[in-house]
């Protein structure tokens, strides 16, 4: 148990009222999980405002307020701290709570619109491979060491990342990997972490209900670097537009890599197809198992911090060669009658376009694409038409389908991808609201050697309708409607 001083030693205080020399039991920025003993945080959100809470937040046993606004009749029997930013302050203070746990840890982190998951995910199984044992934070889940925990956020909140991170250096990790969202730093969830090296992976349309702009985003991502210590590395895509700018006014050891031109870590596609990837890195041939121009890029980011944090070069890459696709992940199945039914979170405009690239890469033309998209509900409605205009122009035939609508109406959102496409494209599309229904429409349709896409979904197990969650595995689905036969040409 510690004393709250002893938290907020890294918190600018601008003023208290009453003892800050108390024994405290946990911080919470959640009024509901408070219990007696426990400090509040009173959290602006972009939905509502911790300090509309306080109150509650005290009945329920809080015995100290960590506030950007005191109240006007403070309480006699409670502890008032002021701070500029209580966001920041309640990842500084989960830090301190934990007894730093990213100071125990290589701790690296991953930013960008496209391949975090990937990367964190081939980062966590490369360094177990290498004999380390490892712990992960990515939207897929969490691991600490071989414990597998549930992931509800890309980047979890300051608490549970601290807490994780606790229980990784408890469990003998000296490695975790980190999805860093522009949402978290925007939001300070990542504030108190010190991380040993950073990964920009790209940066395209994405996230603008949040963010509004696509500079506002940048920034974003850029702060990451900007924040990152001396002592540190950034490892930057410069094939990305924005990659070099990530760079401009970091501290750390800057690095980069590329496909296309001249770059600390370079890359070669040698050959690419259904089977896997023929690559050259720095000079060395190797075969990959995974498939696309997008995960060369995943691999090379990977063997670049591997060798930044001093492994061997031929090691890395033997590893490399046996990895396996991160679920959800451009992640494919083929029939016994040679349809290929591929199953990718791209639920972008610019990932979608990647895995269409990808399947136009390798395939031969002879055969029809049969591509499945939708859009999330309560999120960016900008690019709803660019995805159904990506689609129609790289795809032989379009069924527009429900994605996760939330509190939206699913043709709400079909009409919006829609109003993208140009009317002569239209007679490729087919319009399914019923997702399962689509999935089976497409392999109905599909004949020995087609390709079906299912886009948007990737990994999830659930599809989120007006504040439920229902099973819905898009993989599972394709897999019972694909290999049981039920195309009989």
């Amino acid at each position: 148990m510690k004393t709250l001083n002893e938290i907020l030693a890294a918190v600018r205080i601008t003023k208290a009222i009453g003892s800050t020399d108390i024994r405290i039991n946990s911080v919470q920025f959640d009024s509901r999980l408070i219990k007696p003993g426990d400090v509040f945080v009173a959290v602006k959100g972009t939905q509502s405002d911790g300090h509309d809470f306080i109150e509650m937040a005290i009945q329920s046993g809080a015995v100290a307020i960590i506030c950007e606004i005191l109240p006007s009749k403070p309480d006699q029997n409670i502890t008032y701290v002021q701070t500029y930013h209580s966001g920041k302050a309640l990842g500084l203070m989960a830090s301190q709570l934990f007894d730093n746990p990213s100071t125990r840890l290589n701790l690296i982190g991953v930013t960008g619109t496209n391949g975090k998951t990937t990367i964190v995910s081939l980062l966590h199984e490369v360094f177990r491979k290498l004999g380390y044992r490892a712990g992960l934070l990515s939207t897929i889940q969490n691991k600490t060491g071989d414990t597998v925990i549930p992931a509800t956020h890309t980047t979890p909140d300051p608490v549970q990342i601290n807490s994780l991170l606790y229980r990784m250096v408890r469990e003998g990790c000296s490695y975790c990997f980190m999805e860093v969202s522009s949402h978290a730093v925007d939001q300070d969830r990542i504030a108190g972490l010190m991380f040993k090296g950073g990964i920009f992976t790209n940066l395209t349309h994405d996230h603008l209900d949040y963010h509004k702009t696509l500079e506002n985003y940048l920034k974003a991502k850029k702060k990451f670097f900007d924040d990152l210590p001396a002592e540190a590395f950034a490892l930057s895509n410069i094939d990305d537009k924005n990659g070099r700018v990530m760079l401009q006014n970091t501290k750390a050891l800057k690095k980069t890599y590329c496909l296309k031109s001249a770059s600390d870590f370079k890359g070669k596609i040698i050959e690419n197809q259904f089977d896997g990837l023929h690559l050259d890195f720095d000079g060395q041939e190797f075969i990959s198992q995974l498939i696309g121009k997008f995960n060369a890029y995943n691999l090379l980011a990977v063997y670049a911090a591997a060798i930044l944090s001093g492994e061997d070069k031929n090691e890395v890459l033997t590893a490399l060669s046996s990895v396996k696709a991160v679920e959800g992940r451009f992640d494919f199945i083929r029939s016994q009658n040679n349809i290929v039914g591929i199953v990718d979170y791209a639920h972008t405009p610019d990932a979608l376009v990647n895995v269409l690239n990808t399947i136009s890469s390798i395939r031969t033309k002879n055969e029809t694409l049969i591509t499945i998209i939708g859009a999330g509900g309560d999120r960016d409605k900008l690019k709803r038409p660019v995805m159904g205009k990506v689609a129609c122009e790289k795809s032989d035939k379009v069924i527009i389908t429900s994605d996760n609508p939330r509190s939206e109406e699913p043709e709400d959102i079909i009409t919006d991808i829609e109003k993208g496409i140009d009317p002569a494209q239209l007679k490729k599309v087919l319009t399914i609201t019923n997702r399962k229904e689509a999935i089976k429409t497409a392999c109905i349709m599909a004949r020995p050697g087609d390709i079906i896409l299912i886009a948007g979904k990737g990994h999830e197990k659930y599809q989120e309708i007006r504040g439920v969650k229902y099973p819905f595995d898009d993989k599972e689905i394709l897999k019972n409607y694909l290999l049981t036969n039920i195309n009989h040409n």
